[in-house]
């Protein structure tokens, strides 16, 4: 859990991709050359502004990579040639536990790994387009403090629907249609402004933004069929999750082992703040229990 998945490639590269400045207008004329950290410093006060609107989110116009097309509202984002050059990054920051939801609109055979998503603190309106690196990963990641993965195949196919967040931990999940989140990473450092970053590569050939304001993860599968969610089994008397009192505790957490919880209650709870609500270690998994039997002979 928490693996670093960024090591993938679709082609071999010929060589290390040099760090590259972005150049920003001095008031007085001329231009200079600023490195990572003070882009993100500079970008603090217009981000915060950004950030207390609640707009939905778009991707930012300016700030992509060379192969990126995007349509008037911002909402999708198409690579034109090759496999790369393909980050794109949310227009406003992101809250932590603020879903971000797209839609896989097409898929490109012939490549070795795919769609990549996590979280910068680099303001993208402070950003050159000319200045982004090919990759989110590993090249954004090492001249910035920016935390990506990438999803498994399977999850980026066409028609797909993505959630990704980051809790209050700094844990970065995914979630795919209506299957289980997935923890991607337990590092983002929190206390900074969080910009969404995605880098369409390899056989993701286009995505879309979705609306996330309505559910924490766009009503799980926003219209992709025969995905649902399975209903939560309804408790019997004495069997109740503590926390809704209304499904069954099936559910316990890993590794202190506490069973009083229901499925979506155990999940929520491992998403936002990760410890138990009994003894509050921290939660390392979720894991299914029977719940006890009663009436049945030995």
């Amino acid at each position: 859990m928490g693996a670093h998945l960024c090591s993938e490639a679709a082609l071999p590269r010929m060589g290390p991709t040099p760090v590259s400045l972005v150049w920003l207008p001095q008031q007085r004329g001329g231009a200079r050359a600023v490195g990572p950290e003070e882009r993100m410093s500079a970008g603090h006060q217009g981000s915060q502004d950004g950030q207390a609107t609640g707009e939905a989110l778009r991707f930012h116009a300016a700030a992509r990579g060379a192969q990126v097309r995007m349509d008037e509202q911002g909402r999708t984002a198409l690579r034109g040639a090759s496999f790369r050059d393909g980050i794109v990054f949310s227009q406003r920051p992101v809250r932590p536990g603020e879903r971000v939801a797209l839609r896989v609109l097409r898929h490109e055979p012939g490549w070795y790994g795919g769609l990549r998503v996590g979280f910068t603190r680099l303001d993208p309106a402070r950003m050159a387009a000319p200045g982004l690196p090919p990759f989110v990963c590993p090249d954004l990641e090492e001249q910035s403090p920016t935390w990506a993965a990438v999803l498994p195949e399977s999850s980026v196919r066409a028609g797909n629907v993505v959630c990704f967040w980051v809790n209050h931990r700094g844990w970065l999940f995914a979630k795919v249609n209506a299957a289980r989140p997935l923890l991607l990473r337990k590092d983002v450092l929190l206390g900074s402004p969080l910009w969404a970053v995605m880098d369409v590569y390899g056989t993701t050939k286009a995505i879309e933004l979705l609306d996330s304001g309505a559910s924490p993860c766009v009503t799980a599968t926003l219209g992709v069929p025969g995905q649902k969610a399975e209903p939560e089994p309804k408790a019997l008397p004495g069997e109740e999750c503590i926390i809704c009192f209304h499904c069954a505790a099936d559910t316990r957490f890993v590794p202190c082992g506490h069973p009083h919880f229901c499925s979506s209650c155990a999940w929520r709870i491992f998403e936002d703040t990760a410890k138990c609500p009994m003894c509050r270690w921290q939660i390392e998994g979720v894991a299914a229990v029977q719940p006890p039997r009663t009436g049945e002979g030995s």
